[in-house]
C-alpha cells in the first residue's frame, strides 16, 4: 500500500513539475531532458544490477523494434502533448484529464478485439465525458488563449497511453526494467526532431532545473521501477488503483505549490471521470471485493 500511495505521489507529482518548467523551457526541450534524464538513470541502476549479478539486458538485436514501439507511444509522444498543454493548462486539470487513459484502453481494447462495448463501459465512457466536460468548462484555465488546444493534446496523450497498453497485451514478453529503460532510449531519439520546432522561450533558473530533474529521475526513473515492481507484487489489476490516486495528488501539489484554486467543479469533475474510468475499467477497489469473498 505505501509503495502504491509513493507512486501516486510521484506521479501526481509530474504535472506539478511539467506546469513550472513547461512555459520556460518549452514542451521539446523539456521532455527531452526529461527521458534521457530518466534513461542515463535506468542505464546506472542497470549497471549497478549487473554488477550484483542481476540480468539486465536490454537484448536489442532481438527487441529494437519493440523497445522503439513502447518508446513512441508510452513516453514520447504523450510526454511531448501533456508538456505542450502544461504552458497553458492547470497541474489539477492536466492530472484529471490523464486519468482517462484507461478509459480510452478500454475502447481501443473493443475495437483492437473486434468486441462491442459493454453498457457498463458504454455508461463509464458517458460518465467521463461529462466530468471533463464539467472540469474544463468551468475551469478558468478554459478561458485562456489555446486552452481548447492544450486539452486537446492532453487527451490524445491520454490515448496514447492506451495504445501503448493495448500493444505490450500482445507484445512478446520483455522484462519490466527492459521495458522501461529500452523504452527511455527510443523515447530520446524520437524527441530530437522535435527540438527545432519548439526552442526554449526563456532561460531556466536553478528551480527549473530541480524540476526537470525530478521529473526525469524521479517522475519517470524511480516510478517506473516503483510500477513494474508493485505488477510484479500485487498484480496489473491492483497496480491500475495508481490511475485513481493520482489526480488526487495532481490536486494537491498544484494547490499547495502553485496555489491553484481547488473549485467545486474540480471535486465533483475529477470525482465523475474516476467513476467512470471504474465502470468501464470494470475496476473494484480490494476492501470492497473482500466482504464478498467472505460471503460466499
Amino acid at each position: 500500500m505505501l509503495r502504491l500511495v509513493a507512486l501516486a505521489a510521484i506521479w501526481g507529482g509530474s504535472f506539478l513539475f511539467m506546469r513550472i518548467a513547461a512555459p520556460v523551457l518549452g514542451p521539446a526541450v523539456l521532455i527531452e531532458y526529461r527521458v534521457l534524464f530518466a534513461a542515463l538513470f535506468l542505464a546506472g541502476v542497470s549497471w549497478v544490477l549487473h554488477r550484483r549479478g542481476k540480468g539486465t539486458s536490454l537484448d536489442l538485436r532481438q527487441h529494437w523494434k519493440h523497445y522503439l514501439v513502447l518508446g513512441f507511444f508510452n513516453s514520447a509522444l504523450p510526454f511531448l502533448l501533456f508538456a505542450f498543454a502544461a504552458r497553458t493548462l492547470s497541474a489539477s486539470v492536466l492530472s484529471v484529464l490523464n486519468a482517462t487513459a484507461p478509459m480510452f484502453g478500454a475502447l481501443v481494447g473493443a475495437v483492437w478485439a473486434r468486441q462491442a462495448v459493454s453498457p457498463r463501459a458504454a455508461l463509464g465512457l458517458v460518465l467521463g465525458t461529462v466530468g471533463v466536460g464539467l472540469l474544463v468548462g468551468f475551469d478558468h484555465v478554459s478561458e485562456r488563449p489555446g486552452a481548447m488546444v492544450a486539452i486537446v493534446a492532453a487527451l490524445v496523450a491520454a490515448f496514447c497511453y492506451s495504445i501503448a497498453s493495448q500493444y505490450a497485451k500482445s507484445a512478446k514478453a520483455v522484462a519490466p526494467f527492459a521495458n522501461a529503460h529500452g523504452s527511455m532510449w527510443a523515447a530520446t531519439l524520437f524527441v530530437i526532431p522535435a527540438l527545432p520546432f519548439f526552442p526554449s522561450p526563456g532561460e531556466p533558473t536553478a528551480g527549473i532545473w530541480a524540476a526537470v530533474l525530478a521529473l526525469g529521475v524521479v517522475c519517470s526513473g524511480i516510478a517506473y521501477i516503483l510500477y513494474f515492481k508493485l505488477i510484479e507484487e500485487v498484480g496489473t489489476t491492483s497496480a491500475l488503483t495508481v490511475t485513481f490516486l493520482n489526480p488526487m495528488f495532481g490536486i494537491l501539489w498544484g494547490a499547495i505549490f502553485l496555489h491553484e484554486v481547488i473549485g467545486w467543479h474540480t471535486l465533483l469533475g475529477s470525482s465523475i471521470v474516476l467513476v467512470g474510468t471504474a465502470l468501464v475499467t470494470g475496476f473494484v477497489p480490494s476492501f470492497l471485493r473482500a466482504p464478498a469473498a467472505q460471503a460466499k
